[in-house]
């Protein structure tokens, strides 16, 4: 099992490039799979969960070419996949089970997902349950709880899903299924979760209407090849971002991150904090909204936070719970309870490791309480199996009075397979 040590840092400086964004090479791989003609993919994300969805989709037919600056995938239209001849192994990804879900339920033939320890834990019914109403057939343990989940495609017709939570895991797989679905598939959230797939079905030529009120895709269309340019995904830069707001001395600009307004989360709530953020030369690019980041540390406030902000930091709390645990005063997040089924419980396991390192954390039921330290000890930490604990932690050693040790950081591949050396390009000793 490998582990990582951090020590702290005098300073993160200079100038990066963040891997591109996992939601939109998951759903790149996708929708270009089942276009019609090619789609060209620049700067995929390479990580552990996207190879996943591209080995599933080589498994169902699919030519993909990776030059390694550029996919190209021959696209086979909405009813060119064939079966898999095997089970669908979706590694750590919960993206790839719940998407595919969706995908396959309309499909003219048998399949099975599963994937590793972690993945098979996680709650699968939010996506089997409404699939269901559609006509899908799908078994899984657990009355369909938990994978392996069996799919035997079936004709579906779309219904108008009123979702308990905001998820746009729930949400894609809805929109995938609906794509062949007769009729209007509608789903609404209690708040707006990230858009990227309405935004790529746009691109691709899905008929589809979205707002704040929901999606409402039509099916029977089919999808016309594209160029897809990934931007940088905001939830790995997040781990840069806090590392220079935490750490004094520092200053980093971060090009190129996708700044789509349903994952900015992060941006709001450490500049409510108190850092200094800007963001530079914003543009558009294959349809989402990209800039260049500019941080400059500072001294953090704790703050409240609840509501619509959590649905799009979700993914970004365990480092938000470093920065909090660095603030002057208490950080109080409520309404977090989707963060308990994550590829772990992040709640506890964040609560669990800053203890470790003298920092007063409640646990609430959909949230948490954070005091504030000046600095935060040493130690030897467990990363549960969850990238984003790994990382946090190893942000938080570089603001720590001794060295940081995170056990069991294989698991950063399946999000950011350049962080460490990422990580100590920017940093100073």
């Amino acid at each position: 099992m490998q582990s990582y040590i951090v020590r702290p840092s005098k300073g993160i400086r200079g100038e990066i490039v963040v891997p591109g964004d996992k939601s939109i090479s998951h759903r790149s791989i996708m929708l270009g799979s089942i276009a019609r003609g090619e789609t060209t993919v620049c700067g995929f994300l390479r990580g552990e969960d996207n190879i996943a969805t591209l080995n599933a989709f080589r498994a169902m037919g699919v030519v993909i070419n990776d030059d390694g600056e550029t996919l190209r995938i021959e696209g086979k239209g909405l009813r060119g996949l064939a079966e898999p001849t095997n089970v669908l192994d979706c590694g750590n990804s919960g993206t790839s089970m719940r998407l595919l879900t969706g995908l396959l339920s309309p499909q003219r033939f048998y399949a099975v997902l599963s994937g590793d320890r972690y993945l098979r834990r996680r709650p699968m019914r939010r996506v089997v349950e409404p699939l269901g109403q559609m006509g899908a057939c799908i078994f899984g343990r657990e009355g369909g709880e938990k994978a392996p989940l069996t799919i035997v495609g079936s004709d579906l017709t779309g219904i108008s899903y009123d979702s308990p939570v905001a998820s746009a895991q729930v949400k894609s797989a809805l929109m995938l299924a609906g794509l062949y679905a007769a009729g209007e598939t509608r789903v609404t959230e209690p708040h707006l979760s990230r858009d990227h797939s309405e935004r790529m079905f746009r691109h691709f030529g899905a008929d589809i209407e979205s707002g704040p009120a929901g999606v409402v895709v039509r099916g029977g269309r089919e999808l016309e090849g594209r160029d897809i340019v990934v931007p940088g995904d905001i939830s790995s830069a997040a781990f840069f971002m806090v590392a220079a707001l935490i750490v004094p001395g520092s200053e980093l600009l971060i090009r190129g991150v996708g700044v789509n307004p349903t994952r900015t989360g992060i941006i709001d709530i450490l500049t409510t904090m108190g850092g200094s953020l800007e963001l530079l030369d914003q543009r558009e690019v294959s349809g989402e909204p990209v800039a260049d980041l500019l941080i400059r540390s500072s001294r953090l406030k704790g703050i409240e936070i609840a509501g619509e902000v959590v649905t799009r930091a979700i993914d970004e709390f365990p480092v938000i719970c470093v920065a909090a645990a660095l603030a002057e005063g208490r950080t109080v997040v409520r309404e977090a309870r989707e963060l308990r089924v994550k590829e772990t419980d992040r709640i506890a396991a964040m609560a669990t490791n800053l203890r470790a390192v003298g920092v007063t954390v409640t646990e609430t039921e959909d949230g948490m309480e954070i005091e504030g330290a000046e600095r935060i000890a040493g130690g030897t930490l467990e990363s549960f199996g969850d990238h984003r604990i790994a990382m946090s932690m190893l942000v938080a050693g570089l603001a720590a009075t001794a060295e940081i040790t995170v056990s069991d950081t294989e698991c950063i591949g399946t999000s950011f397979p350049t962080f460490f050396p990422l990580l100590e390009r920017v940093t100073v000793l």
